[in-house]
């Protein structure tokens, strides 16, 4: 009998185990296969308890788990590792495991240790979620779209640190929304009606920075007039967004620490000391643990910064996110056009999802601008994006649609059963004759020893 009842597993893993999956099948795991990233993005999964295994051990980079961070902050999804040895992880990797894994286990482990742990964290899951509301994701911030996992993830992130006054830093990609971020931030905490005051670090000459950050005294300079205050002391009973933080430059950064240490600041030019009470956002595209490690950038300065930690996505991995965002900021530029705008062709639609978005949002921005301006007739085309049209495809029959169904039936069938017929037969309702003739026809063939099937083209 079967222990799991058919509960979904979701098996993260760059080489399968045909016999460890062998055993939770039998165990009554429903497995659920993925390798990378985009596969986690097209499962169809519902918003009820279930378990994942990471095979960490099978080959992923840093940079792979770091991008399923999304998936494995999930509530309903409990997780457990599998590695090779604690002391070979890199610092993400354990960063990952403490943070989101109710356990792991260390190769070669068996099959039925394994099986006890993911049973561990499906319960973990159901306790996480037992208590929730019926809704299965974290409302969006005002200002903030997306339904994907990854900014559902975001959604909650800000949620949490928001509750807290420790700084936190905002990692992302130049023009992913890292500032929209902050300000959801700064609304949601209790100094939302305090001032929200912005400052690019990258934007600012080095030698106008420090005059920028603190204000000047009349005097202090040829040119300095009157006293200024500075955008610190500006955002007092606020919130700071120190924004590109990682092109600050070397020299200014310890002033910026010697606020952050004493919550003090001095105007250029002055000696009295003013105190400052303010909310401490930072956002860089820079990897800044590298960039301590090259002596770019002071170590006691990042870890005054990054106490809280938040990752927004980039656009490519918002699936598709990219179409919500396309049709919310091209409404936005009708309401201030000359011109009527109906909306996007098909065509539109099909290269927008298409495309990678290096610039993330703000390319997005610029390029949906630039197609309101261009377009005829008030449809935006690809060519008014400037994006390549994407191949034409020839809409599928009927006949084409069912094959495909049947097709993908059997291939699912087979892969969760691990080679054997009767089950897979008995699973579809169908004779083993019926089940030998229909993957004949389907140049489906199981390749005994491995697990799963490969298609054969005839």
């Amino acid at each position: 009998m079967s222990t799991y009842a058919n509960r979904p597993l979701l098996y993260l893993s760059r080489q399968h185990d045909a016999a460890l999956c062998r055993f939770l099948s039998q165990a009554g795991w429903k497995i659920v296969f993925a390798s990378n990233r985009r596969d986690l993005d097209d499962q169809q999964l519902n918003a009820q308890p279930m378990a994942g295994l990471f095979d960490l051990h099978s080959g992923f980079e840093d940079d792979d788990v770091e991008s399923f961070e999304p998936w494995f902050a999930l509530d309903h999804i409990g997780w457990i590792g599998s590695v090779s040895r604690t002391e070979a992880l890199s610092d993400s990797a354990r960063r990952i495991l403490g943070t989101y894994f109710a356990d792991y286990r260390t190769q070669p482990s068996d099959p039925e240790s394994i099986s006890h742990a993911v049973g561990h964290a499906l319960g973990m899951a159901q306790l996480r979620t037992s208590n929730m509301p019926a809704a299965s994701h974290a409302p969006s911030p005002e200002g903030m779209i997306g339904n994907c996992p990854a900014m559902h993830s975001l959604f909650r992130a800000i949620g949490k640190v928001a509750k807290w006054d420790a700084p936190v830093l905002i990692a992302g990609e130049s023009g992913s929304g890292k500032e929209i971020a902050a300000q959801a931030i700064h609304k949601a905490s209790r100094h939302c009606n305090g001032p929200f005051i912005a400052v690019n670090c990258a934007a600012i000459p080095p030698t106008l920075l420090l005059s920028e950050l603190f204000g000047y005294e009349r005097g202090a300079f040829t040119g300095a007039l009157k006293r200024k205050p500075g955008r610190i002391e500006m955002a007092d009973g606020g919130t700071l967004f120190l924004d590109e933080i990682g092109d600050m430059p070397i020299e200014s950064q310890t002033s910026l620490l010697r606020f952050l240490e004493t919550g003090r600041i001095e105007r250029l030019g002055g000696t009295e000391s003013v105190t400052v009470k303010a909310r401490i956002i930072s956002a860089t595209h820079v990897n800044l643990e590298a960039a301590v490690a090259a002596e770019r950038f002071r170590s006691d300065l990042y870890h005054r910064l990054c106490v809280l930690r938040v990752k927004q996505p980039p656009l490519r991995e918002r699936g598709s996110d990219v179409i919500l965002l396309a049709e919310h900021i091209l409404n936005d530029i009708r309401k201030q056009s000359p011109d009527r705008i109906k909306g996007f062709s098909p065509a539109a639609i099909r290269a927008i999802s298409a495309h990678g978005w290096p610039g993330n949002v703000r390319e997005l921005i610029n390029r949906i601008r630039h197609a309101a301006a261009m377009c005829e007739n008030g449809v935006v085309n690809p060519a008014d994006l400037d994006l390549e049209p994407p191949a034409e495809t020839r809409p599928l029959t009927l006949a084409e649609i069912r094959e495909s169904a049947e097709r993908d039936a059997l291939k699912e069938a087979l892969q969760r059963h691990h080679e054997r017929l009767m089950d897979v037969a008995e699973e579809l309702g169908i004779s083993r004759v019926t089940l030998f003739r229909m993957m004949r026809e389907h140049k489906l063939q199981v390749r005994k020893g491995e697990l799963g099937m490969v298609c054969l083209q005839g």
